[in-house]
């Protein structure tokens, strides 16, 4: 990623299932993600964990992003409009290359991150948007990371890749 895009919209949803709630700020926890967010339990909570209280936390649900280029080119496209948050990504980033972020350290708002892996289109979330999301999303669905250092994520913030 050349340069720093920026933060546009932060959602979390309390339970597995639950809808996303557009946040003004968040406190991005290191080793649990997203205050208030499904996945920051030590618990399985979220659809996609299958860890306990006496499991090591797994890598990659701290925090999930997508870019807004990607959604404005399914919709462009393939005619399929996400509504703010259908997505269920975390973060939604403008003019942040997401993909070349995996295995890197970037800084989003005050937290420090790092890339994980890709945060490919799955069944639940066609199925529970009732939308063919899994191939015009396929390799831009976004990016799952991991919280280093905590800090607090608002809409306007910048990202950007640590050296």
């Amino acid at each position: 990623m050349n340069g720093s895009g920026t933060v546009k919209h932060v959602f979390t949803a309390p339970d597995a299932g639950a809808e996303m709630d557009e946040r003004t700020g968040v406190e991005a926890v290191a080793g649990r993600g997203l205050r208030g967010d499904r996945y920051f339990s030590d618990i399985e909570t979220g659809t996609f964990v299958n860890w306990n209280a006496d499991d090591d936390r797994q890598d990659g649900y701290d925090l999930t992003l997508i870019e807004q280029e990607a959604i404005d080119a399914i919709e462009r496209e393939a005619d399929i409009t996400l509504a703010p948050g259908e997505h269920r990504r975390n973060v939604v980033t403008r003019d942040a290359a997401l993909n070349h972020l995996v295995g890197e350290r970037f800084r989003v708002g005050d937290a420090i991150c790092r890339g994980d892996r890709l945060c490919e289109p799955c069944r639940y979330l066609q199925d529970r948007t009732g939308k063919d999301v899994l191939e015009p999303l396929a390799h831009r669905g976004g990016l799952r990371a991991d919280i280093l250092e905590t800090g607090t994520i608002h809409p306007g913030d910048t990202i950007e890749v640590l050296e």
